[in-house]
């Protein structure tokens, strides 16, 4: 096969397969690591409740965070909730999120439980 000097080969079956000749680099060999979960804010012990609309075309919902429960007791926990509210939510990361504005109505409700309970945002 000629080579010219302004072309390069793009494929070729002549040679094999080239990937044996240089590894693929590794996350550790780029010279930056990279933790495999998403970082979570340390648990100092409040349960923080706020509102949010960014990415939600403009539709607020309540979040809770830093409750200190896991799994199947959360979820029980924002079924609770959403019954109390009268509204719509999901369980997500670790994060209680209710459809709608009802940051008093939680507040007041997570304290009953027991938790130190802050609202967050504005």
């Amino acid at each position: 096969m000629a080579r010219n000097d302004s072309s390069r080969l793009v494929y070729s079956t002549e040679d094999g397969d080239h990937r044996k000749d240089s590894p693929r680099p590794t996350s550790s060999s780029k010279g930056r690591s990279r933790p495999s979960t998403p970082s979570k804010p340390p648990r100092d012990g409040v349960v923080r409740v706020s509102r949010q609309t960014k990415g939600r075309k403009g539709k607020g919902v309540t979040l809770v965070t830093g409750v200190p429960l896991r799994g199947d007791d959360l979820a029980q926990l924002g079924g609770e909730l959403k019954k109390q509210c009268g509204s719509g939510g999901t369980v997500k990361d670790g994060v209680i999120e209710i459809q709608g504005d009802h940051r008093d109505k939680l507040v007041t409700l997570l304290e009953k439980k027991g938790w130190t309970v802050k609202r967050a945002g504005g």
